[in-house]
C-alpha cells in the first residue's frame, strides 16, 4: 500500500498513449484534436493504485451516459489503465478521455460507439505552495461533466497570471463562489469546513475529503459562500486530485491568515484516504 506522494515516489518510464487498449496513431486522435466533445479524468497512481479510483470510474460512467447516451463499462477502463500502466512499479499520471471517432458532427445525437484514450504521463510535480487567486465572474457550460471544453479554464489562469496571481477563482453573477479553474476549493470557518454550494464540478479529492474529514470528527458544511463574506472566514485551500490540498493565502485583495494546524488536519485528512487497486 503506498505511503508517499505520486512526486516522492520513483516515476514509471517514457509517456505511453492508447485507444481502446492500443498505441494510438496519428489518425485515430485526429478527431479528439479537432472536435471538442468528450469527457475525462486525471488521477495520480502508485504502484498501480489510485486514491478515489471508485469516484474517477463513476464520473466516466456519468458523464459518458450524459454525452453519448450510452453505458460505460468500468471494467474496460481498468483494463486500459492497466495496459497503458504495463504493469510497471512506480509513480504516474493517467488521463483517461471518453470520445468518438465516429461522431458524426452534423448529427450528433446519431448513434456513436465510445472510445478511451488513456495518456500515462509522468507524475505531477509537488505543489504545496500557497497561492493567491483572482476571482472572474464565470460559469463552465455544463459544469456537472468534467467535459473537454478547457479553454476558458486556462485563458482566465493567463490573465489572472497577468495581473499577478497564481490562478482564478470562478464566482456567478451573484456572486456566489463556485471552483477553481481546474481545482475545488474549501475554507475555515469558526467551527470546520465550508465548502461553496454553487454550479461546479464536484471534484474526487473534494469528494475523498469530505468524507474523510467527516470520520475524524471535523464538521463540514456545503452551503452559498459569497464573494463578499470573505472577511468572515477564517482561510482557504485548493483541492484536486495533482495537488492534493494547498493553501489560498489571498483572494483578489482579501488576505487569509496561514493557519497552519487547520491545513494540517486538511492534509492529514486526505493522506488518510485509501488507495484503490486498479
Amino acid at each position: 500500500m503506498p505511503t508517499k506522494d505520486p512526486a516522492a515516489c520513483a516515476a514509471l518510464p517514457a509517456e505511453r498513449c492508447l485507444i481502446n487498449g492500443e498505441p494510438a496513431a496519428a489518425e485515430d486522435l485526429r478527431v479528439i484534436a479537432t472536435t471538442n466533445y468528450g469527457h475525462f479524468t486525471s488521477m495520480q497512481v502508485v504502484d498501480g493504485r489510485v486514491r478515489g479510483l471508485a469516484l474517477h470510474l463513476q464520473r466516466l460512467e456519468r458523464g459518458t451516459r450524459e454525452l453519448f447516451d450510452c453505458d460505460l463499462d468500468g471494467e474496460r477502463v481498468r483494463r486500459d489503465i492497466r495496459r497503458a500502466l504495463a504493469d510497471e512499479s512506480g509513480a504516474a499520471s493517467i488521463r483517461v478521455t471518453v470520445f468518438a471517432r465516429g461522431l458524426n458532427r452534423e448529427r450528433p445525437l446519431s448513434p456513436s460507439q465510445p472510445d478511451l484514450l488513456v495518456i500515462r504521463s509522468a507524475a505531477a510535480p509537488a505543489r504545496d505552495a500557497p497561492i493567491r487567486v483572482r476571482s472572474v465572474v464565470y460559469g463552465r457550460e455544463l459544469p456537472r461533466v468534467k467535459h473537454v471544453g478547457t479553454f476558458a479554464l486556462f485563458y482566465h489562469r493567463r490573465l489572472a497570471q497577468q495581473a499577478g496571481y497564481d490562478d482564478a477563482l470562478f464566482v456567478d453573477h451573484d456572486g456566489r463562489i463556485a471552483e477553481g479553474t481546474t481545482w475545488n476549493i474549501g475554507f475555515f470557518d469558526d467551527t470546520g469546513v465550508v465548502w461553496p454550494q454553487a454550479p461546479m464540478l464536484a471534484g474526487v479529492s473534494m469528494q475523498l475529503l469530505d468524507a474523510a474529514l467527516r470520520r475524524s470528527g471535523v464538521r463540514c458544511e456545503t452551503r452559498t459562500v459569497l464573494r463578499d463574506e470573505l472577511a468572515g472566514l477564517r482561510g482557504a485551500f485548493a483541492t484536486n486530485s495533482g495537488i492534493g490540498c494547498r493553501p489560498i493565502v489571498a483572494i483578489d485583495r482579501h488576505s487569509f491568515d496561514a493557519d497552519v494546524q487547520r491545513l494540517e488536519v486538511v492534509r492529514d485528512a486526505y493522506e488518510s484516504c485509501a488507495w484503490e487497486r486498479i
